[in-house]
């Protein structure tokens, strides 16, 4: 007799197959989870350890900006200490200064004229005096101009006084100081202020 199979292996195939297919869609899809799992965590880690570093420069940032920020006070303190160092030591250049200036004074007057008043407003002198001829008074302005300390002689007055028993002629003058000795002087008056 003739052997016939009535039980359904097609169907059982199928299931078999379809079985493999599921049991291998699982295992790609895990394996496939398993990599992307892996792949996040280690790009997870490398931007955790990049955050770190990240976070340290910053503290490290801050910490040097605080040093500066101490640098720069330090060195605003050092130009005001250096200022000080500076108008101490134009003062020490300085002090001889109205001695010089009333040395030049007792050179450039000549015979005949004589001083009664001297006032030094900023970097000028005003010399009031009286002066036996205008010829005497000719003579003390070229001495002025050739003077390394005054220059700018410019007289601003020259009277008569006819009460006067001698004929003396009342004289008032500006001179300005010039050189070195402005700057000494001018910077006397500033570093007083300070």
């Amino acid at each position: 007799m003739a052997y016939i199979n009535l039980l359904p292996w097609r169907e059982q195939a199928l299931k078999e197959k379809q079985k493999e297919f599921f049991t291998l869609l699982i295992a790609v899809g895990l394996i496939a989870f398993v990599i992307i799992f892996s792949v996040n965590l280690n790009f997870q880690s490398r931007i955790d350890g990049q955050s770190m570093r990240n976070q340290f420069l910053k503290n490290e940032i801050e910490k040097l900006d605080i040093q500066i920020a101490e640098i720069k006070t330090l060195n605003d303190k050092k130009a005001e200490l250096q200022k000080r160092i500076d108008v101490v030591e134009q003062l020490q250049r300085s002090r001889n200064v109205g001695t010089q200036i009333l040395d030049e004074i007792a050179k450039i007057i000549p015979n005949g004229i004589y001083i009664t008043q001297l006032d030094k407003q900023g970097n000028s002198i005003e010399i009031i005096g009286k002066s036996e001829s205008n010829n005497h008074l000719a003579n003390m302005i070229r001495a002025i101009e050739l003077s390394d300390l005054f220059t700018d002689a410019t007289p601003e007055s020259i009277t008569t006084d006819d009460g006067s028993p001698k004929l003396l002629s009342s004289f008032k003058m500006r001179v300005k100081i010039q050189g070195l000795v402005v700057m000494l002087l001018v910077q006397q008056e500033v570093g007083s202020e300070v």
